[in-house]
């Protein structure tokens, strides 16, 4: 005598078949492939969303010709251009609340680390503007934060990041010029 398969089984695995295509076209519909945990797709850029960031802003056409640092009022950026016009780095800078006057100026003295006007410990001060209220230089605080926005504090600090702080101690020495343009 030979046996069926019992109808609770038969069932249970046309059920199992069924669930199994409702699935697979729903995933098919929706254009989306199953993801397991060992085949997660990674990121990779395409042509509709380049992550390429743009160029820098060129050096101000205003700013003059040879070895200089250009500081931008406006952009709140700065530029250290060699001896053959090519800008070799440029960056964006905090300014503070007391801004040097637009024209020429020369890096008049130079500190290894100090202590801000606002309290904060700073490096690589280079100093190249003085008004009736402060002295003007670029620098860097030792912890790397850049000071709030709004501040009220009247300052010449012209804060950069470390690394860009390093870059303005290395191209400048006294007497380089530094030309501000609004």
């Amino acid at each position: 005598m030979a046996r069926g398969i019992p109808s609770w089984a038969a069932v249970s695995g046309l059920t199992a078949a069924a669930l199994v295509a409702v699935s697979f076209l729903a995933i098919q519909a929706s254009g989306q492939t199953p993801q397991t945990p060992r085949a997660v797709a990674s990121p990779h850029p395409t042509a509709s969303h380049p992550h390429t960031p743009p160029p820098p802003p060129a050096v101000p056409g205003t700013s003059g010709t040879g070895k200089r640092v250009v500081y931008s009022l406006s952009q709140k950026r700065v530029w250290i251009v060699p001896t053959t016009g090519k800008p070799v780095d440029t960056f964006v800078v905090h300014p503070g609340t007391v801004a040097p006057k637009v024209g020429l100026h020369h890096v008049s003295g130079r500190k290894a680390t100090s202590v801000g006007s606002d309290g904060a410990n700073v490096e690589h001060v280079v100093f190249f503007s003085f008004t009736a209220e402060t002295w003007i230089a670029f620098s860097a605080q030792l912890d790397d934060k850049l000071p709030p926005d709004g501040a009220t504090l009247r300052t010449g600090a012209v804060r950069t990041h470390r690394k860009d702080g390093d870059a303005l101690w290395n191209a400048t020495a006294i007497g380089t010029p530094v030309i501000v343009v609004p």
